[in-house]
């Protein structure tokens, strides 16, 4: 049933149908036998007061208890229909009258219409005898209007259509006597009224008719031989007139039903006795054996009760003589419970949506046992953990219903076994297992197999390349199983999201759309969504982390010295540097992150490679061995810089160093140290001489003016030069006090200054900052001077030893308090240069 109510209510509505009934009286309907197949019995929409298309709207169904099917009803039309042509005669035998019965069951809501079909007799069948011909040996000396009994005639039709009369054939010994039963039948007797003579007559032949009352009538003989016997005047007497028997249906073969005995008075062969049936139907010589010596009835056939619950037969006893008694027989058939209860189904509503509410109809069902009493009283059940339940109507009639809610992801089908089981003994059980399948609805929603999705690719990937993919289970089937991805909108570096990835909408895999960089993007976040196929549309989402890799794809770059620089760098170091002096300190960065970011530095190339090194971590270039007269004066060196990755990137940088004597002149031109052809290079050199000779003799000129003129305005000894103590000038504003001097080595500790480095500069420039070491005070030059001391220290001791009066040297410094202008930045390197001698050697030059 569609209509779904609640509990209390379905109770309520089966105690007002059992009380009005569901059932409404019977509608009858005659129909004559031998109707072709396809005949029409009756329109029933009429009758059943509907309308035609509210039969199949009902979904109206014929229910017989035969195995057959006789009807079939035309739900379109309400037409009731012949399946097959109907012999009364095999349906229903003599049963008076012949009804089929049926139910007309209409749902929605339930009901129940009860049909009778009667089926009317015609005349389809002619009388017939049970043997071809009839033997009988008669006495000579038998009385006047004895009766010989004959076996009558049956014909399977009924009323008018049955044996209505017998006729003889025309003869002077014999006439007729025809009597009626209480059940209609007709008993034949031949009546002698004529003494017969063996003697005249021996035997003589007689033709027995029987004539029906249907249209066209019908007609069966049977010939008649009537032996004359010598006389025989006492005929067998059974004991007892009617003999009553039980027999329990299913017996098996040659059990004993009964013993029927009879008696003959007479003497030898006229005292001999034979028994056989007499006046039967054919049906009894199939089931039952009779002993023609004993009188023992014995079962031969299959004994059923829903056939037949009892038979009657008539019980010939013949002597030899001719003569002969009767007796009748009647056997009781009792029922055993040999009958499972039968389910018949009715209507099965499968596929059943898993959505489909409580009380909802499920299987309609009857259950049939064709025992009697309690052996065909029944009881229905279904396993108790199954969402069904199982509520009886009336006539054996059940429903099963949704008791719980359905869920296909859990079990996408029921194999519901019916148990029917009868109340006989033992008690007998039958199953019906019905499948209900359970169709889908969109309840369940896409899921990701992950919350957060993550994704690597290296930088500088190929356009359209695949990254990886989301993959996403709906529960569901077909249709609303069927999963689509989509790329939720968004922003990357300010650009839409979908310029960057897709996602395939079928297989869930995710493409990079364009070629990334590390250096620019290092990772992002998208969202992708899953949607369904079905109604409503149920979807999730999920967030995809897209890592990208660093590749090694930058190469160093040096930051000093400055690579790619117009203008060459050239560093100063002094001739009295001794190993381990650092010279200077390259710098480099990569581009790059992790392992392909690490730098190691080597010197590629050098002017004389066992004069400097380099260190590998930290770029400190530094001195092997001490300067001697053989190294040139331009030391030029090729560093490269490698990094870790894989392949490796490099780069170089070209280092010009020059060795000086010392820094007195902090404004010493930076030589132009490119790569030049060796006559080049010479012609430089021989310049650079020139006007450092020119630079010589001039300070040298200047040199000895001022002594002359110190030493007219100076007194004291003139023999030796006396050191003074240490003497510093004062900070100046411009310098900075946190300038600390450096502990790396680079430069002896005598002067500091600040290298300031400017991108487009074409020289270097020093700032001197503040002496280091005492300055030395001059006495009266009367101490001769040796330009040609090239040892500082000895000249020293020399001078200091003498006992004059002792006078600061001054000497005059000029410093550049601020780079020039343009200079982007100002390394401070410490730089120091020194030199004791006197006159033009310890003139000092930076370049």
């Amino acid at each position: 049933m569609e209509n779904c109510f609640s509990n209390h209510q379905g109770l309520y509505l089966l105690f007002f149908l059992s009380v009005s009934g569901i059932f409404s009286v019977p509608i009858h309907y005659t129909l004559p036998e031998e109707k072709k197949s396809g005949s029409l019995v009756a329109n029933v929409v009429n009758d059943l007061k509907m309308t035609i298309g509210e039969l199949s709207t009902r979904r109206a169904q014929l229910v017989s208890k035969r195995n057959k099917e006789y009807f079939h009803l035309d739900t379109s039309s309400g037409d009731l229909l012949i399946n097959d042509k109907i012999d009364r005669e095999a349906l229903c035998g003599q049963i008076e009258p012949c009804l089929l019965l049926f139910q007309i069951v209409l749902q929605k809501p339930l009901k129940i219409y009860r049909i009778e079909v009667q089926i009317e007799d015609v005349n389809d069948n002619a009388p017939k005898f049970p043997k071809n011909k009839f033997d009988l040996e008669i006495p000579e000396h038998v009385l006047l209007n004895s009766r010989f009994p004959l076996e009558s005639a049956k014909d399977q039709d009924l009323g008018d259509n049955s044996i209505q009369n017998y006729t003889l054939s025309p003869n002077e010994y014999f006439h007729l006597a025809v009597e009626s039963n209480p059940d209609g039948s007709k008993l034949v007797d031949l009546v002698l009224e004529k003494p017969l003579d063996r003697e005249k007559e021996p035997h003589f032949g007689l033709t027995l008719t029987a004539i029906d009352g249907g249209t066209p009538q019908r007609t069966g003989t049977v010939q008649i031989n009537v032996n004359v016997l010598d006389i025989n005047d006492n005929s067998p007497q059974f004991t007892q007139s009617e003999y009553k028997a039980s027999l329990k249906e299913n017996s098996p073969k040659d059990s004993l039903v009964c013993k029927v005995e009879a008696r003959d008075l007479d003497f030898g062969s006229n005292a001999h006795i034979t028994y056989s049936f007499h006046r039967v139907p054919e049906n009894i010589h199939d089931l039952f054996h009779l002993n023609e010596m004993t009188g023992e009835i014995r079962v031969l056939g299959e004994i059923d009760y829903e056939k037949e619950a009892s038979y009657d037969m008539d019980i010939k006893a013949t002597d030899d003589g001719g003569l002969s008694g009767h007796c009748n027989v009647h056997v009781k058939i009792e029922d055993v419970n040999d009958n499972p209860p039968e389910v018949s189904v009715i209507s099965v509503n499968s596929p059943l949506p898993e959505d489909s509410p409580l009380e909802t109809l499920v299987v309609l069902f009857n259950v049939m046992d064709r025992d009697s009493e309690d052996n065909g009283r029944t009881v229905c059940s279904v396993d108790m953990n199954l969402p069904f339940v199982l509520k009886p109507t009336t006539d054996n009639f059940y429903q099963l219903m949704i008791q719980s809610p359905l869920d296909r992801e859990k079990i996408t089908e029921y194999n519901v076994t019916i148990m029917a089981m009868d109340r006989g003994s033992p008690r007998l059980t039958s199953t019906r297992v019905i499948n209900v399948q359970i169709s889908d609805v969109n309840d369940n929603p896409p899921v990701f197999e992950k919350a957060l999705f993550e994704m690597q690719l290296q930088e500088n990937n190929i356009p359209g390349l695949l990254i990886g993919s989301v993959h996403a289970v709906d529960c569901d089937t077909e249709r609303n199983a069927k999963v689509s991805y989509q790329l939720l909108p968004g922003k990357i570096e300010g650009n839409p999201v979908t310029s960057y990835i897709s996602v395939n909408s079928e297989t869930g895999n995710v493409y990079v759309l364009r070629s990334l960089d590390y250096e620019q993007i290092k990772d992002f976040h998208v969202t992708v969504k899953a949607t369904d196929g079905g109604i409503p549309v149920l979807s999730s989402e999920t967030v995809v982390h897209i890592v990208v890799m660093d590749e090694n794809d930058n190469a160093p770059f040096f930051l000093y010295p400055l690579q790619n620089s117009t203008s060459p760098c050239n560093e100063l170091l002094p001739k009295t540097a001794e190993a381990g002096y650092m010279v200077t300190k390259v710098v480099a960065v990569d581009g790059d992150s992790g392992q392909n970011s690490w730098l190691s530095y080597e010197l590629l190339k050098a002017t004389d490679p066992t004069l400097f090194s380099i260190g590998a971590q930290n770029g400190e270039v530094k001195t092997r061995r001490p300067l001697n007269e053989r190294d040139t004066s331009k030391q030029r060196l090729i560093i490269l810089v490698r990094d870790n990755g894989v392949p490796p990137q490099t780069s170089t940088a070209t280092l010009n160093i020059l060795p000086v004597d010392g820094f007195s002149d902090p404004y010493m031109k930076m030589v132009d140290v490119r790569q030049q052809d060796q006559e080049e290079e010479e012609e430089t050199v021989t310049l650079y001489l020139v006007i450092c000779l020119a630079a010589v003799s001039a300070l040298f000129l200047v040199s000895v003016v001022s002594f002359v003129v110190i030493k007219i305005y100076k007194k004291g000894s003139r023999e030796c030069f006396v050191a003074a103590p240490p003497h510093f000038p004062p900070t100046r504003p411009d310098i900075p006090e946190g300038c600390s001097d450096s502990q790396s080595g680079s430069l002896s500790r005598n002067y500091r200054y600040d290298v300031c480095l400017t991108g487009g500069s074409l020289s270097s420039e020093f700032r001197f900052l503040r002496p280091l070491i005492p300055v030395f005070s001059m006495g009266e030059p009367i101490i001769p001077v040796n330009p040609k001391t090239s040892s500082g220290s000895q000249d020293l001791q020399e001078h200091l030893g003498s006992s004059q009066s002792v006078e600061q040297a001054r000497a005059s410094l000029s410093e550049d308090a601020a780079p020039r202008a343009g200079g982007p930045a100002c390394t401070t390197n410490p730089t120091v240069g020194a030199n004791v001698n006197s006159g033009q050697n310890d003139w000092l030059s930076y370049q």
